[in-house]
């Protein structure tokens, strides 16, 4: 069999093991992992001393996003640049209704976003923003090839939120349908309180972006996730909490998933590398996302239950604002625009952080960032593996060499980062979409817009280990 291209003498990583050898690619597809490769007529890329592994998948962004008064700064041309040259090359986003609006509008909204500028392929989480009136459009969605939805438990002067009756009906769908539920808990009604406790002009010039911390104690978090996770159990509908950021939150999905309840947890890389002190700092209210940054002690048990197995998948919540942005809050922390930039250091940090200082093995790393979100996902086995078969979705990372994070010379349009000046290991050297080289010696060189849309016919658990 000829290949068009074969990646040479790389320690390659597969859902069966780490070996040093070749991957060769037909078309879009990995055709044949090996030693010594017929190269005859094919396009080589030589890995020596380099580890060949999955594209990561970000299942967790949101690009172009009207929020907090303004529109988040990455879209789909400028966040999936900013994902290929970290590695990433699947990225699903979130589709929300516009007030009156359809679910089926909400992704076709998305869809035009993404159409003629994503670099990498894509889809979809569908909000589902107003139970009583999109219920039972639902089934409908996930005919058309959208299986993963969500709810937020908080946001609502946004229209957002879901109260407990919405939550017990969705996943009551999500049982009889096969889909998944993706749920942002946080405890509404007692963190509204304590953010008006403190909403005062004395407290805001004392502690400026430190109340964003102070108003979202971990109990905050922990509460809803039990409520949540209770639902999950009665109804047995497939849950996956996303951002995951206390320790009280591992405890909570550990103990359930013991009990064998239908429950999946990511957590971002922001809660794993940094903590609620950067608040203290004079820019510190770059740093505001939801929920927010937790102490080092939350960091660390996250670490665990990734090692452990509670925490199944890393990402990064990407919500981009630049310093204007940002700047809107005037010194009320309540008007911060929440989020931060994220795709493009997802890997790096995940891979310094975890792997070189021991808290992750490499295949670990490659199952929290690809194998574990594609089959959750609905996207295994054509996403998430280096395996015969599979799309080529591929990076190719040193293991020591570090680039320094520098926000100029970055992708995203963000112009700070939260990691600003961090030496950071396994920026991807080489990215490939589907067989495309769209990252060559660290520089993106892909087509705008040769993205694609993936539908699903399965999302969570039952995909995930066959229960």
């Amino acid at each position: 069999m000829r290949f068009d291209r074969v990646i040479t003498g790389g320690t390659v990583v597969t859902p069966g093991g780490t070996f040093a050898g070749d991957v060769a690619i037909a078309g879009e597809k990995i055709a044949a992992l090996g030693t010594g490769l017929d190269i005859r007529g094919a396009e080589v890329i030589d890995a020596r001393d380099h580890y060949v592994i999955p594209g990561v998948l970000d299942v967790h962004v949101h690009l172009e996003l009207p929020f907090c008064g303004t529109v988040s700064a990455d879209d789909y041309r400028s966040g999936t640049r900013a994902g290929a040259r970290g590695g990433v090359t699947t990225v699903i986003d979130f589709a929300i209704p516009s007030a009156g609006g359809s679910l089926a509008d909400a992704a076709d909204t998305w869809m035009k976003k993404a159409e003629g500028k994503s670099l990498i392929d894509y889809t979809f989480h569908i909000c589902i923003t107003r139970w009583q009136e999109q219920r039972d459009q639902i089934a409908g969605m996930v005919e058309r090839g959208f299986t993963t939805f969500k709810e937020f438990m908080i946001y609502e002067s946004e229209g957002w939120q879901s109260d407990d009756r919405a939550l017990f009906g969705t996943l009551e769908k999500m049982r009889e349908l096969g889909a998944m539920l993706l749920v942002h808990a946080e405890s509404a009604r007692v963190l509204d309180e304590l953010i008006a406790r403190h909403h005062t002009p004395e407290l805001m010039q004392q502690y400026g972006a430190q109340l964003h911390a102070i108003t979202r104690p971990n109990f905050v978090e922990a509460e809803a996730i039990q409520r949540v996770v209770q639902w999950c159990e009665a109804t047995k509908g497939q849950l996956y909490i996303v951002h995951m950021s206390t320790a009280e939150g591992a405890d909570i999905v550990r103990a359930a998933q013991g009990r064998d309840v239908p429950v999946l947890a990511e957590t971002c890389v922001q809660y794993l590398v940094l903590d609620d002190s950067v608040f203290a700092r004079e820019d510190g209210h770059l740093y505001a996302c939801c929920p927010q940054l937790k102490k080092p002690a939350d960091a660390e048990r996250l670490w665990q239950g990734l090692r452990r197995g509670e925490v199944s998948v890393i990402s990064t919540d990407t919500c981009t604002f630049n310093r204007e942005q940002k700047a809107m809050w005037q010194g009320d922390w309540t008007k911060i625009p929440m989020g931060m930039p994220g795709l493009e250091t997802l890997l790096p940090l995940t891979y310094t952080r975890g792997v070189l200082e021991g808290r992750l093995t490499l295949e670990e790393m490659c199952m929290k960032l690809s194998t574990n979100p594609a089959r959750i996902m609905g996207l295994a086995p054509r996403k998430g593996a280096i395996r015969i078969g599979a799309d080529a979705d591929i990076a190719i990372i040193h293991p020591t060499a570090t680039r320094t994070v520098t926000p100029d010379e970055m992708e995203t349009n963000a112009d700070w980062s939260p990691y600003e000046g961090w030496e950071l290991a396994g920026f991807a050297r080489t990215t490939l979409s589907r067989g495309d080289v769209i990252v060559d010696d660290y520089k993106v060189v892909g087509r705008e817009g040769r993205g694609r849309w993936l539908p699903r016919t399965t999302a969570g658990l039952r995909t995930a280990d066959g229960r």
